[in-house]
């Protein structure tokens, strides 16, 4: 099939469409200079561009988080939703850091936690953190739900809060922030 030409009449209708190779070529000489003569005077009848987009389309992960960045708070706006409104900051890193250092009033329930069990398939798992550098492998606290359901009334309001690192302050590569995980 011969290639389409650069030039684009930009008034064409709409309702046009591109013909088929068959259609330039179809009673007339295969010789190639006529052809590719005759096939520039019918694409530049023919061709018709119905729309282009001048952004990409976002993934559903960045609409995702541009959902996500609505609901999040900076540390000041957490303490002080935490003072006045009575909200219940719910701190879900490893205990160990909760101990270091957390927000007064806070309330640790770990999000995960260290392998517990010695099977044969966290054994691996154990194996495969350590292949990458990480001796202390984690897993979901499977009991996560239960301990925070204990610990805060049905009816709270909580800011759950992680040291994974995500930010609402934007840079050049995010420009909306980054989420966490």
């Amino acid at each position: 099939m011969l290639a389409a030409s650069s030039i684009v009449n930009s008034n064409l209708s709409c309702s046009s469409k591109i013909s088929s190779c068959s259609d330039f070529t179809s009673g007339h000489s295969w010789r190639p200079v006529e052809a590719v003569k005759l096939h520039r005077k019918h694409a530049a009848r023919s061709l018709h561009i119905s729309c282009a987009a001048t952004k990409p389309a976002k993934s559903p992960a960045e609409e995702d988080w541009r959902i996500k960045r609505q609901l999040l708070v900076e540390k000041r706006e957490a303490l002080r939703l935490q003072k006045e409104n009575n909200f219940v900051i719910l701190d879900v890193r490893p205990e160990a850091e909760f101990k270091e250092a957390h927000p007064p009033g806070a309330i640790n329930v770990q999000i995960y936690r260290l392998i517990k069990e010695w099977t044969a398939w966290d054994i691996a798992r154990r194996a495969a953190f350590a292949f990458f550098g990480i001796f202390a492998g984690t897993e979901e606290n499977p009991e996560f739900l239960q301990s925070v359901d204990s610990k805060i009334g049905k009816d709270a309001k909580i800011i759950v809060a992680c040291s994974t690192g995500g930010t609402l302050r934007p840079t050049q590569n995010f420009p909306d922030g980054k989420q966490s995980r």
